[in-house]
């Protein structure tokens, strides 16, 4: 069984990550069932464990958080729709590769629910899409903007932190970043692709889409 929680408004992002560890040890330990948690955090930036001071360029504009999930420089805020997902990846095979995988097959599916065709990059973090409304890059090829960025952590197996969609967040608020390190392409949404895509509609592509990828029923729970 897995928990499915959506919860309304903006949750700050220290007490969601205190909530995230604290299932994610409850799961390791027996005494909770694995969750995936839907929310939109207020506007700020995230520093994975690989980012570079470099890349945040304007440290003043928002909140930065120090996050020991993996990835880069990050931005969450309103009008995107975050998914948290802690499951047991020790009982779902060990293979953080494979999980990794079915995370980006997911966000992969639920775009393509929503007529959106994302893409993988080799060397790029996330999920893609080619923007042929926008001049060619300097090499000639198609320009391509992020649309959906990951990154996770294990504690005993068990993962926290997840994955995060554009719906129609303000795109100009990724300018204080150089956003998972990667300065030659842009960040869009579902909104900016011309599509009329509310929080709602993406919520349950995403749960009609997770049993594609992710073993076990889903539970409707009212909090974490």
């Amino acid at each position: 069984m897995v928990d499915w929680i959506v919860s309304d408004g903006l949750t700050p992002y220290e007490e969601a990550v205190a909530a995230m560890e604290a299932r994610a040890k409850a799961i390791a330990a027996g005494e909770a069932e694995e969750a995936v948690w839907l929310l939109e955090h207020p506007p700020l930036y995230t520093a994975g464990t690989s980012a570079k001071p470099a890349d945040l360029t304007d440290p003043e504009r928002f909140p930065v958080h120090q996050t020991r999930r993996g990835g880069q420089y990050t931005y969450h805020g309103p009008g995107q729709r975050v998914a948290y997902v802690m499951l047991d990846v020790g009982k779902r095979g060990r293979d953080v590769r494979a999980f990794v995988k079915a995370l980006e097959g997911w966000i992969i599916g639920t775009l393509a629910e929503l007529n959106v065709t994302g893409e993988l990059r080799e060397g790029r973090v996330g999920v893609w899409v080619q923007r042929p409304d926008k001049p060619l890059t300097a090499s000639g090829a198609v320009a391509e903007d992020k649309i959906a960025a990951l990154g996770i952590r294990l504690h005993k197996w068990v993962s926290f932190h997840g994955l995060a969609i554009n719906v129609e967040p303000d795109l100009s608020h990724f300018g204080g970043i150089v956003p998972c390190g990667i300065a030659e392409h842009g960040v869009t949404s579902l909104v900016d692709l011309g599509l009329p895509v509310t929080m709602a509609d993406l919520d349950i592509a995403l749960e009609r889409g997770f049993a594609a990828y992710f073993e076990g029923p889903l539970r409707r729970a009212a909090a974490l």
